[in-house]
């Protein structure tokens, strides 16, 4: 047995050729506070706090064989992240659903990234209003690209080589809560960055109390003894990473909400990170030193990812698009 081969299957398999589309929507779609547009038409006013300050809440949901993976859940989140953020949503879910609809429609794609975003509205002069969140016109921007993943095929084979920072901690919750989908990416982006001069693939972070935190853009489980455990605190409470519970607990494999150190990580029997952009990526090396006893995906890994996909594909939590609504926006 051996991980599924999904970048290839995208690209080559029948049940994920692309539906018709206009030319304008080759690359993708957008969606402006109003308006659909061609994806390199997209643009957010530079006054705008989300684009100034990093004030807005986001979310991403990935489409597979023409269907949305677990809609519902990423729609929830970011109405939660919103009200962390003290943000309004300025379309309701309905509308939501309906304009996310339309831009994978349009698109004509069956394998989709939908990002969208509600960012604060147009920087207020006035000072009273610009301190007070209720004053400001919350605007509301999403796109679809082509599906991708942090890891092609073959570095999902071989496992991600990661590389825990020692220049960087993960923000602390009570700065910026993790658990609301988030702007503040520096902490990640400047450990990517790191990672990559040391010649490794990704990155993870730790927080202020020395465990581990989160990869950039994916939360991290390690296998040990037949259990998964992943950190409990000071990370986005992924959508992916609910699934690799569900499907733990499908398999029998007690899932444990905890601290993890990162000397646990690097003597763990299995590791892996889990994110939308990829579903479950193996992880090979920790620190230039091999995790488990063989290179690549270990059992449950292996287990997980396959059935991950399989399940996907087979209907599981699926929203089927519309692609006909394309006519009709």
């Amino acid at each position: 047995m051996s991980i599924i081969q999904v970048e290839s299957i995208m690209r080559e398999h029948a049940l994920h050729a692309r539906a018709p589309y206009e030319p304008d929507y080759e690359d993708g779609s957008a969606f402006c506070n109003g308006r659909y547009v061609p994806i390199d038409q997209g643009a957010v006013p530079i006054t705008d706090p989300g684009f100034l300050h990093a004030d807005a809440a986001y979310d991403v949901v990935t489409v597979s064989r023409g269907n949305f993976f677990r809609l519902e859940d990423h729609l929830s989140r970011l109405e939660q992240s919103c009200e962390r953020f003290l943000l309004s949503n300025p379309y309701s879910r309905d509308q939501m659903r309906e304009i996310l609809n339309n831009l994978v429609a349009k698109s004509g794609m069956k394998d989709a990234y939908v990002w969208w975003s509600v960012t604060r509205g147009t920087l207020a002069r006035e000072l009273k209003k610009r301190i007070d969140p209720g004053r400001y016109d919350n605007g509301m921007y999403a796109f679809v690209a082509p599906y991708f993943f942090q890891a092609p095929d073959d570095i999902r084979n071989r496992g991600f080589n990661i590389l825990i920072s020692k220049r960087y901690r993960r923000i602390p919750p009570k700065s910026v809560d993790p658990t609301a989908k988030n702007f503040h990416w520096m902490d990640m982006k400047l450990a990517l960055y790191e990672a990559g001069a040391a010649g490794k693939d990704w990155a993870v972070l730790v927080g202020t109390d020395g465990n581990l935190a989160e990869a950039p853009g994916a939360n991290i489980f390690i296998v040990k003894n037949g259990e998964l455990f992943t950190p409990a605190e000071g990370c986005l409470e992924g959508i992916t990473r609910r699934s690799v519970l569900e499907l733990a607990a499908e398999l029998g494999v007690k899932a444990n909400l905890t601290t993890v150190t990162p000397e646990e990580l690097v003597t763990a029997d299995e590791a892996f990170t889990c994110t939308s952009a990829g579903g479950i990526m193996p992880i090979g090396t920790v620190d230039d030193k091999q995790i488990g006893s063989k290179a690549g995906a270990g059992p449950i890994t292996e287990q997980l990812h396959n059935m991950y996909w399989e399940k996907r594909w087979s209907g599981w939590h699926a929203t089927p698009v519309d692609y006909s609504a394309a006519a009709k926006c």
